[in-house]
């Protein structure tokens, strides 16, 4: 069987980005991800539009980019589980998954009997993960949490963009809602190792995940800068703060990034640029003064990078081995040799945009190779199919139809 966790079947009551990353990437490793959706409206980025995705004639569906970008993999029913019917059937689906993802706010689910401890009962190996903007406990675990006000809170923000007194200065939020994706990972790493740890017990568990806690973690070694000065790190644009040069520098015609991790790599980028001179200068002989002489030698390397077109800089320095690249934008990203080789541009069968462009998983297997076989799914596409798994015959069907339960 294709993927890893072919053997495993998900119950994915989430909406918007964070539970539904998560939930794609178990979808990608194999597993059978079954998305409950609200009747007529569905998860809530089906709305974030535009762009819509066009079908075969090149028309706007309904259909958002955006929900398609999370939900690859997974089977869609729509389901109202404010009704005690629709609850019941959760119920059923919760009893023969191995994993629940939810991210409703703090005990919304319980009120309706579909909490951790009420379902841990029908199934001990159930493993219940919740995705929250701060958590299950704490004076903020009722407040609802957003991306975007995460990545202020949460330092991002501060670490993010020009310095204030810099043209275009001011805090930046990332390009992509960091904060949602992060947590998407972070609740993708839980229930891997909670499905291991249940190889071993025979018990599931409660997973708390929450936006807060996995951008804090994402601070990475600005915390520890911190940790280490007592002094926020403060924003400057496209430098690093622990190494130089590792930044974009103006070519004749351009840009193109710089990196330089170590001072072997500076040594050869100097012998390749023709300033070996720099390399010997104390003043940037080590990585630790290079950041310490930051603007000095940000200067005399601008100098020398005007000299040359890119096309010349990144020949030059690829013979050398010198790490560097172009800034691409999304166009140019899949022109690139490399990601045409790797694959990472896929097509699926989609029943009204026809082939659907979509990124493949990064996640690469020898043994369990993953396989895309489902597209995102248009609301409710599989409702029959997962209610007649259940047992459910026409009659039934036809009810819960006409009673606005699916």
């Amino acid at each position: 069987m294709a993927g890893p966790l072919s053997h495993i079947r998900v119950l994915d009551l989430s909406r918007v980005l964070a539970g539904p990353w998560a939930g794609q990437n178990l979808a990608d490793l194999g597993a059978e991800v079954i998305k409950v959706e609200r009747p007529k409206i569905g998860d809530d980025s089906r709305a974030f539009g535009p762009p819509w995705i066009k079908d075969a004639e090149g028309q706007d569906t309904r259909e958002s980019a955006y929900y398609t970008s999370a939900n690859r993999g997974k089977k869609s029913i729509t389901l109202n589980i404010s009704d005690p019917q629709g609850q019941a059937i959760v119920r059923e689906l919760a009893e023969r998954a191995d994993v629940l993802i939810e991210n409703y706010k703090f005990g919304d689910l319980a009120r309706y009997g579909l909490g951790y401890e009420d379902l841990a009962k029908i199934n001990p190996r159930l493993i219940y993960c919740s995705v929250t903007g701060f958590g299950q406990t704490g004076p903020y675990r009722e407040h609802p949490g957003y991306d975007f006000m995460i990545q202020g809170m949460g330092g991002m923000m501060s670490v993010t963009g020009e310095p204030d007194e810099a043209p275009g200065g001011g805090p930046q939020r990332a390009g992509v809602p960091v904060a949602d994706i992060i947590t998407g990972m972070y609740a993708s790493i839980a229930i891997c190792a909670a499905i291991a740890n249940r190889a071993e017990t025979g018990k599931g568990q409660h997973l708390d995940l929450a936006l807060l806690d996995s951008q804090i973690a994402l601070m990475s070694y600005q915390n520890s800068n911190y940790f280490a000065t007592g002094k926020p790190p403060s924003r400057i644009g496209n430098l690093h703060p622990n190494i130089v040069p590792y930044q974009p520098f103006k070519t004749a015609d351009g840009s193109v990034i710089l990196a330089c991790g170590n001072d072997n790599l500076f040594r050869k980028f100097c012998a390749v640029a023709g300033c070996t001179e720099l390399a010997e200068d104390a003043r940037f002989s080590s990585n630790g003064k290079r950041v310490e002489n930051r603007v000095e030698i940000t200067r005399l390397l601008q100098a020398i990078f005007s000299t040359r077109k890119t096309k010349d800089w990144v020949e030059a320095l690829e013979a050398a081995g010198v790490p560097n690249g172009p800034i691409n934008n999304i166009a140019q990203v899949f022109e690139e040799d490399q990601v045409k080789a790797r694959k990472i541009k896929i097509e699926l069968d989609h029943p009204v945009a026809g082939k659907m462009p979509l990124v493949a998983s990064p996640m690469r297997f020898s043994g369990t190779p993953i396989e895309h076989k489902l597209a995102p799914p248009t609301l409710g596409q599989h409702t029959e199919e997962v209610l007649r798994a259940l047992g459910k015959g026409d009659a039934d069907i036809a009810r819960l139809r006409g009673e606005g339960i699916v």
